[in-house]
């Protein structure tokens, strides 16, 4: 079955994981995909993923993160919708738990956190919001 959503797939396969306790999910991979992970593991959120073979396709075997056994990420949110698209300027971000979270934006520059975002000065398609 096609997934319309893959981003958003991506993130509730993370949050399932960790609400499951595993200590590791796996996901099909797309450079989309890879990208945010890169932004998650360089916060902090997950201890970092690495490529797989999902039979004839390719995955990524991606490592959540705990602390004192409670999960790295409380809360993962999509923002940006195939029905509906959310942009925003490089001064427009929204802040997340007043800066405590992390924003995730695709900008011509790549995929990055809202704080690098506003330090390269550029905006982008708002993706996610974690904390």
């Amino acid at each position: 079955m096609a997934v319309t959503d893959p981003l958003g797939d991506l993130l509730t396969r993370i949050r399932n994981g960790q609400r499951a306790r595993k200590d590791s999910v796996l996901s099909p991979s797309s450079k989309l995909r890879v990208r945010v992970l890169d932004v998650l593991q360089r916060e902090g959120y997950i201890r970092g993923y690495s490529e797989e073979q999902m039979g004839p396709a390719a995955g990524v075997r991606i490592e959540l993160k705990y602390f004192e056994g409670q999960p790295a990420i409380k809360h993962v949110a999509r923002v940006s919708k195939p029905g509906r698209r959310v942009y925003s300027g490089s001064q427009d971000l929204p802040r997340v738990m007043n800066g405590l979270g992390i924003t995730i934006v695709s900008t011509p520059r790549g995929v990055l956190s809202d704080a690098e975002a506003r330090e390269q000065n550029v905006g982008g398609e708002v993706l996610a919001e974690v904390f």
